[in-house]
């Protein structure tokens, strides 16, 4: 690799061990990505906005406390990118949908203090799909940004409301980025542009300051390039938050203490890949030799029940509540998908008491699940049936695949998804981790090994 792409695509320990050496700064690291911001994003549709002035500063407030030798942990001095729901002061929060592009919440998201007290510098607000795709988009151009494009294939699509985010790290230009998860938003655009992303337990990671599509589905996390970088970003954004009633009074440390030890107890749904992509499923099964030195796997069925039609209704009825006001304005005819402009008003016509049986049911259904999930350190299937599809026209799919990624968001546990390969014309695969409540750790140890026995997450896309 020449140097320039050596550095774009370097782990986030290795950032910060040329940052320690002083063969970097953190304002030259800064100046890099920036540089490769303007000269890249424009390809993808990935960036909304640059912050230079912002960025600068924290570099040189880095370069400084490193100097000094005050030391704010792995992410110190290294530049980051964030999806453009999350609150940044005096910097325009987009929500990607047209009505709020120049809208100033005049506060940080938790998220977005966490990380500047951790060290890691701003440099983007990254593209997402409008609204997070809260008015049911079915097509790729759902942003006032245009349709974010694949690093691998710029004429397929990045993937999920979090597209941005996962172009942006694909592309190398940021080291890693922060993504939201409602339903398949962290996973799907990991999956499609070949990361590693971490969708955390529901209340591990405050949301203040964050656009709300669900209250009690949404999630933070991040999009690395691997296992490892997903715990380090995790352990600077989790933790309880006294302005986010729902966050956890659960603490968070990576690494831990101890790590979970093999062997492993792991499984995978009967017939879950069955009909999935060939080449996607050829990876799964090849992903699962190696999983096989890590542990024992045992195939197992997911108990029928209503999870997509719970998970939907809940959805559904809280994002009306939340884009009330949009949705009852003529403004709601400014997004840019012609069905967002009118899927607000059908959800608008659900039943407080359908809600209220939905949400009963998944009570019901968050038990039935966690005994489901108990006996394993995790099960595995795949985050999405096929690799990445065409960015523009139709999504329509011959594949299928049996997923967690419904019961698991609509109960609140944790996903962790990998690359496996590619397909024979150079798109990801990937395989998806998923755990009991509060076992990211758990997953990550299984990442960790698995990656120390593959290098799927050391490939990257070509990008001039």
């Amino acid at each position: 690799m020449s140097r320039d792409e050596d550095l774009a695509f370097s782990l986030l320990p290795a950032l910060g061990v040329r940052l320690r050496s002083g063969e970097l700064t953190a304002t030259t690291l800064t100046s890099f990505f920036l540089q490769r911001l303007e000269k890249q994003a424009g390809r993808f549709n990935c960036l909304v906005r640059l912050t230079p002035e912002l960025a600068m500063k924290q570099a040189a407030q880095a370069d400084a406390e490193l100097k000094a030798g005050r030391d704010r942990g792995p992410l110190h001095g290294i530049p980051f990118g964030a999806k453009d729901l999350l609150a940044t002061k005096e910097i325009p929060t987009s929500w990607g949908a047209g009505p709020y592009r120049d809208q100033i919440i005049d506060q940080d998201a938790t998220v977005i203090t966490r990380l500047r007290e951790a060290g890691a510098v701003l440099i983007a607000k990254l593209a997402m799909v409008e609204l997070a795709g809260g008015m049911g988009y079915r097509q790729a151009n759902a942003s006032f940004s245009g349709p974010a494009r694949n690093p691998w294939n710029p004429n397929k699509w990045a993937g999920g409301s979090s597209s941005g985010s996962g172009a942006a790290v694909a592309a190398g230009l940021v080291p890693f980025a922060i993504g939201t998860e409602t339903w398949g938003s962290i996973t799907t655009p990991a999956s499609y542009c070949g990361l590693s992303g971490l969708r955390p337990t529901y209340g591990r990671v405050s949301r203040a300051g964050a656009m709300a599509l669900a209250w009690t589905h949404d999630k933070i996390g991040p999009m690395t390039r691997s296992a490892h970088d997903c715990g380090l970003v995790l352990n600077a954004i989790a933790g309880p938050d006294m302005a986010d009633p729902t966050s956890a009074p659960h603490t968070y440390a990576y690494p831990p203490a101890d790590h979970p030890a093999r062997p492993y107890k792991l499984a995978i749904l009967k017939d879950g890949v069955a009909k999935a992509q060939p080449e996607v499923r050829k990876n799964f099964e090849r992903a699962l030799d190696v999983f096989q030195n890590l542990g024992t796997i045992e195939e197992i069925e997911l108990p029928v029940q209503p999870w997509t039609e719970t998970a939907s209704m809940i959805i559904s009825a809280e994002c009306a509540s939340a884009f009330e006001e949009l949705i009852d304005s003529s403004k709601v005819f400014e997004l840019t998908a012609p069905e967002d402009r009118i899927g607000g008003f059908c959800d608008q016509t659900l039943l407080a008491t359908e809600y209220l049986r939905a949400q009963r049911v998944r009570t019901k259904l968050c038990r039935i699940l966690d005994a489901f999930l108990a006996p394993y350190d995790a099960v595995l299937t795949v985050a999405t049936e096929s690799a990445a599809p065409p960015a523009e026209g139709d999504w329509s799919s011959t594949y299928d695949a049996k997923s967690l990624g419904g019961p698991g968001n609509l109960c609140g546990t944790p996903a962790l998804v990998l690359p496996t390969g590619l397909t024979d014309d150079g798109l990801p695969t990937s395989i998806q981790l998923d755990g009991r409540a509060w076992s990211e750790n758990r997953l990550l140890a299984i990442g960790l090994a698995y990656q120390a026995a593959s290098a799927w997450h050391q490939t990257h896309a070509t990008v001039q």
